[in-house]
């Protein structure tokens, strides 16, 4: 019989080499992430381009594949892990995460089901289970680890319906504020509502959803035949970071049978500060929270969580059957992700926010975070000095957003100029920002988010922005 190729078996030897060379351009990538450009994709086509090419039929050598990626590849794009990473929503990166997920790929269990992995499956239950600590839900209340906060968004959606509808579904009707995230409405497409199921509320003018609106929309729509089943409150908007009346949704939703969902993939880990559980009080009463772990936890791209206050509630809307599976659990200290999430086959998320957790404690967290809210406030307080600049939104959380209003510029003229205003700043690649429209005004947007953001990089914000106007005068 003819022997198998054994070439992907690596020897210890070879896995060494592999790792040694990958963890040196990591850590030397890692280091100078202050120094690198905060974006850099202007030859992005033609990169792209370059690298279109077919299957490759046989391999090359670790040291240039790994020096094309990191000197060629990776350099054309958005430093999103750098300290200057100012726009949007900033993700972390924490390297202790990364040597989680080379563990647990490395070891490659399946924790899809309790019984293929019992210990690894109890810390990711851990995890879950301190974020329910987090944002003050009962014990009896769980969640998953999901890619972020779109599948969190979508699981919720998919419970609410399942819980609070009759099978024939397509009167049911869910309200968000005209500032929610997209991924609500996507969710509902995908849960199988049409568009116009979906109410976008009118916001008050802090941008939080106006509840007197929702009220009357609710009304409107019982008297029409339809059926309200969900309002999706939001911890922190992407546009301002906008923080709904959370406790007003939660007795509007009591008293009409609604599920209550918020949104919190951006703001929610701001429970950890004493501002966040003022600003967001009543979370806890929420029956489900999306929250973000690589957003207010600095992990890397895709580990968000959907937590929920029953957890039958997952497990009514995402078990199912099959005669090639295990016994699923019956005691319910032990868990069967499977049976709460879409997912059956998945990574083991858990530990990369399991690793770094356990290293630390939650302390170091939480004091970053308090120092992303009073920098936002000290770039605030700075900003209304400057000649010609509206707070369009104030600081709820980390995000404010402003626009630069110079004497005889008007409509879009005036939006244009704040589009330009952004593009000066960004091309000094020091820090990069993004901009939004907030009712036909395009506005500047800073998000201060990173763990590797700190006073002299929200400085180097403010100078980039003055010198940026001074040019465009």
């Amino acid at each position: 019989m003819k022997q198998t190729n054994l070439e992907l078996e690596l020897s210890e030897n070879d896995m060494r080499a592999l790792t040694e060379v990958a963890a040196k351009y990591a850590i030397e990538h890692i280091k100078s992430l202050a120094e690198q450009p905060s974006n850099n994709v202007t030859q992005g086509a033609q990169l792209a381009r370059n690298l279109i090419e077919p299957l490759p039929q046989r391999g090359i050598k670790v040291e240039p594949l790994f020096q094309q990626l990191f000197e060629q590849i990776i350099p054309c794009s958005y430093t999103t892990p750098g300290p200057g990473y100012l726009a949007y929503i900033p993700g972390g990166g924490l390297f202790h995460s990364a040597v989680a997920d080379l563990v647990a790929n490395a070891v490659n269990r399946y924790v899809g089901v309790w019984l293929a992995a019992p210990g690894l499956v109890q810390l990711e239950t851990n995890v879950i289970r301190w974020f329910c600590d987090i944002v003050g839900y009962p014990k009896q209340a769980l969640g998953i680890l999901t890619t972020g906060g779109s599948m969190a968004n979508f699981s919720a959606v998919v419970a609410a319906r399942v819980v609070r509808l009759p099978e024939a579904f397509l009167k049911g009707i869910l309200y968000v504020s005209s500032q929610v995230h997209h991924s609500i409405g996507k969710a509902a497409k995908l849960a199988g509502f049409p568009a116009a199921n979906v109410r976008a509320i009118p916001c008050n003018p802090d941008y939080s959803i106006s509840i007197e609106a929702l009220v009357q929309a609710l009304k409107a729509d019982r008297q029409a035949g339809l059926m309200p089943f969900m309002v999706v409150g939001s911890a922190g908007t992407t546009n301002t970071g906008a923080v709904d009346d959370l406790d007003s949704l939660a007795d509007l939703a009591r008293q009409e049978n609604l599920w209550f969902h918020v949104d919190g993939a951006y703001g929610a880990f701001f429970m950890l500060t004493e501002t966040g559980r003022r600003v967001m009080k009543g979370i806890q009463r929420a029956d489900s929270i999306t929250l973000d772990p690589h957003k207010g936890l600095f992990l890397p791209y895709g580990t968000g969580a959907l937590l929920v206050k029953d957890r039958q509630t997952l497990q009514r809307a995402h078990s199912g059957n099959a005669d090639y599976m295990p016994t699923m659990q019956k005691d319910e200290n032990f868990i069967d992700y499977c049976e709460l999430s879409p997912e059956l086959s998945r990574d083991f998320r858990g530990l990369r926010v399991w690793l770094p957790l356990k290293l630390h404690g939650i302390q170091p967290f939480c004091d970053n975070l308090e120092e992303k809210l009073e920098l936002t406030r000290w770039i605030t307080r700075e900003l209304k000095k400057l000649a010609h600049i509206e707070i369009v939104a104030e600081p709820q959380l980390s995000v404010v957003a402003f626009r630069w209003t110079p004497p005889g510029v008007e409509g879009a003229a005036l939006n244009a100029l704040n589009q330009k205003l952004i593009e000066r700043i960004n091309a000094r690649q020091r820090v990069i920002l993004s901009g939004t429209m907030l009712a036909g005004t395009y506005v500047v947007r800073i998000c201060i988010l990173s763990f590797r953001t700190h006073a002299q990089h929200v400085r180097y914000a403010l100078e980039d922005l003055q010198s940026s106007m001074a040019e465009l005068r």
